[in-house]
């Protein structure tokens, strides 16, 4: 309750909240599907459409080497469909930096993902791989295209990412989301803590990784400034159940 409390009158004394946290779908999971059969059904780039039409504010692709799921043929198909902000996420090898300055999306999310990952398990060390951020993110910046930096939420790694001329960070939300249901309160503190750093330093905050309609709005009501929540695992998952318009609608609908 105390932590709570905390919470209410920071925010009350520092009026970071922005008006509107956009959602964006990450639509990987209906390419791993499509990929599991072979063939084009599901459609990738219609779903990334159809989610669009049926609420998103904002679509995620995650492209990794072995084209597991999204493949760069889907990226190139997807980005003129796209009609609110394209990010498209993964590690800044070359190959990466080549398709992400040919396609040019509204934003870029470095994460530092092996090749071998399951899917993403850490942010980023900014303070060991700051040259290299840097030079990444004054690639991406040059081209006009919006940097953001996957980061545990740690204020070192958060003011170290700011150093880097990143835009934005993502806070890889997997510890909050498993210590949601024993102790919400004691899950998110460090992520109100990072969240705050990152507004003193001047960066925007996306979040993302395991957010899902139990944990989303404790997070967004909790957290002083939240642009942007990615995500794709859990929503693909309950629009099995849900249907994808109804899905997307509800977890809108958790970011009022």
């Amino acid at each position: 309750m105390l932590i709570r409390q905390k919470y209410l009158l920071l925010h009350t004394i520092i009026e970071y909240r922005t008006e509107m946290t956009r959602l964006s779908v990450n639509i990987n999971k209906i390419a791993t599907l499509r990929n599991a059969r072979g063939g084009l059904m599901p459609d990738v780039a219609r779903a990334a459409a159809d989610c669009e039409r049926f609420g998103a504010e904002g679509i995620t692709v995650h492209p990794r080497p072995d084209e597991r799921h999204i493949r760069r043929s889907d990226v190139y198909q997807i980005k003129p469909l796209i009609t609110t902000e394209l990010n498209i996420e993964g590690n800044p090898r070359p190959e990466f930096i080549d398709l992400v300055c040919d396609v040019h999306p509204a934003q870029v999310t470095l994460v530092p993902d092996a090749i071998d990952a399951i899917t993403s398990n850490s942010g980023w060390d900014t303070v060991a791989n700051h040259d290299f951020l840097t030079k990444v993110c004054g690639i991406f910046r040059s081209e006009g295209i919006r940097c953001s930096i996957f980061v545990n939420p740690d204020i070192d790694m958060v003011k170290a990412a700011a150093e880097t001329g990143c835009d934005r960070i993502e806070l890889y939300t997997q510890a909050y989301a498993e210590g949601y249901h024993s102790d919400r309160d004691r899950a998110i503190e460090p992520y109100y803590n990072a969240c705050c750093e990152a507004v003193k330093c001047g960066l925007e905050i996306n979040a993302g990784h395991d957010l899902n309609l139990d944990n989303l709005n404790f997070f967004y009501r909790t957290m002083p400034r939240l642009d942007e929540v990615s995500i794709g695992h859990a929503l693909i998952c309950d629009a099995l159940y849900m249907g994808l318009e109804r899905t997307i609608q509800a977890y809108l609908q958790e970011l009022k």
